[in-house]
């Protein structure tokens, strides 16, 4: 399994380097955002990828929108910036998991491992193949959700597997951590603003595919759910 690390800093792409060896993948390296694109697509079945935000000539975030306009790759990114703001932009672009600097490396390796546990076993293999929801067909195979219309939304992976969790428990409300920790597949720890800002994203763009339809409703101080009559 191969994991791309990018960074502009060598010695961090070089530490992690070594603990991604450590746990069993195979590193491959980048050291700027345009490299980080064309190795994406030059190297066969890379997993996963650990990508800093601030680097020259393309960031992290606009590595991210290239990417997620044709891959749902789990990507981490690094930041040494630690302000909400930055992270909540992180997440808006696409990422799906966030570790600020300087961080401890097997923090990250839980990371990636979690990403890339969440991205092999998901919600949706539980769950029945096709849903509609509303304006909405969910197919969980293939990971396309449809309009009325039969227009597709492109959801992350992440964003998907909240949908999908949601839709398959309609009427149910589901807390941020009961989210987190059945999407993320990891234990919640700092779990609401992350959910949040997923959150935040899909109904943007199930709003604007549909002409303005609110599929997921929020519970203040409880949580989300979806409403199916």
């Amino acid at each position: 399994m191969k994991i791309l690390v990018v960074d502009d800093d060598k010695e961090i792409v070089e530490l992690l380097d070594i603990y991604v060896k450590n746990e069993g993948y195979e590193p491959i390296s980048a050291y700027d955002g345009k490299e980080a694109l064309t190795r994406l697509h030059t190297e066969p079945d890379i997993s996963l990828m650990i990508l800093d935000v601030m680097m020259p000539e393309m960031n992290g975030m606009e590595v991210v929108k290239e990417v997620r306009k044709d891959s749902k790759i789990p990507i981490l990114m690094l930041s040494a910036k630690t302000d909400d703001m930055d992270k909540i932009k992180g997440l808006l672009s696409g990422a799906d998991d966030y570790v600020a600097k300087p961080f401890n490396p097997l923090e990250v390796m839980a990371r990636v491992k979690s990403l890339l546990r969440r991205s092999e076993n998901d919600v949706t293999s539980e769950g029945p193949e096709i849903l509609d929801v509303g304006p909405l067909t969910i197919n969980s195979d293939s990971h396309e959700v449809k309009t009325l219309t039969g227009d597709s939304i492109q959801l992350t992976a992440l964003e998907f597997g909240i949908l999908y969790l949601l839709a398959s428990h309609p009427n149910r409300v589901f807390s941020a951590d009961e989210i987190f920790e059945r999407v993320w597949q990891q234990e919640s720890i700092i779990s609401a603003k992350t959910v949040m800002v997923h959150v935040s994203h899909l109904r943007d763009k199930i709003e604007e595919a549909t002409g303005g339809d609110q599929v997921i409703e929020t519970v203040w101080g409880v949580g989300y759910k979806i409403v199916q009559h």
